[in-house]
């Protein structure tokens, strides 16, 4: 495991002069790709270039495709010198896409093919970042830095970040309550669970003292006079 490491960061660090173009449609270069960078790249706003650019090397990546099918092929161009390299990328990434009329031109570090795959699994994740209310910032070459809480973490593998926000979200989800049944409220409607209704420790039903009627006296003294009048 340290040595694929080691070795994907010696990929990442070998193309340092390398920059990588993406959204320029096929054949839009009049003369070469080069004459064209040359033109384009000065346009970026707040750069100068002293000496002018050089470039070792520009190609498109994988073969050639039809007219007007699919995305255009991402442009690599490796420049003479890492400073011009580092500049561009920096002024990029300040300012966003390069706008060339309708075009949108983005502009990022030539990594390796698993740097990129990491640092595409770190920006899934920001969809639950936000909800979260986490913030966070992607660095190169694949690294997410978050900060929730005033605590802040760096993570370098994106399953990492994900076990974390799991924790995260069983942290924040509310409490769960009871909600009555239709059989919990019919049975306190009726009154059976009604205290007054409980039996007491002898098993008889406890009465409620206001349920049980006043004797009539008058109605008492005319049955004991009846009574008396039959012997």
């Amino acid at each position: 495991m340290y040595l694929h490491s080691k070795l994907t960061d010696l990929e990442d660090r070998s193309p340092r002069n390398n920059i990588r173009l993406s959204g320029l449609p096929e054949g839009i270069e009049s003369t070469d790709l080069i004459s064209y960078l040359r033109d384009i790249l000065p346009k970026l706003k707040g750069i100068t270039f002293d000496p002018p650019l050089e470039f070792e090397r520009v190609h498109r990546l994988g073969p050639k495709r039809q007219e007007g099918k699919g995305r255009p092929r991402s442009i690599i161009a490796c420049l003479l010198r890492h400073g011009q390299a580092h500049q561009i990328l920096q002024i990029a990434q300040a300012q966003g896409p390069l706008r060339l009329g309708t075009l949108e031109i983005r502009l990022s570090t030539d990594f390796s093919k698993e740097t990129v795959d990491r640092r595409r699994a770190f920006l899934s994740l920001r969809l639950r970042l936000r909800h979260l209310d986490v913030k966070f910032g992607l660095f190169e070459p694949a690294r997410m830095w978050i900060t929730k809480n005033g605590e802040s973490r760096t993570f370098f593998d994106p399953e990492d970040l994900r076990t974390f926000l799991d924790r995260l979200q069983e942290q924040t989800q509310p409490m769960e309550t009871t909600t009555p049944t239709p059989q919990d409220i019919r049975e306190v409607s009726s009154g059976t669970n009604h205290p007054e209704s409980a039996s007491n420790s002898e098993g008889e039903a406890t009465m409620d003292p206001h349920s049980v009627s006043q004797r009539d006296p008058v109605l008492e003294e005319n049955k004991r006079r009846d009574e008396y009048l039959l012997l």
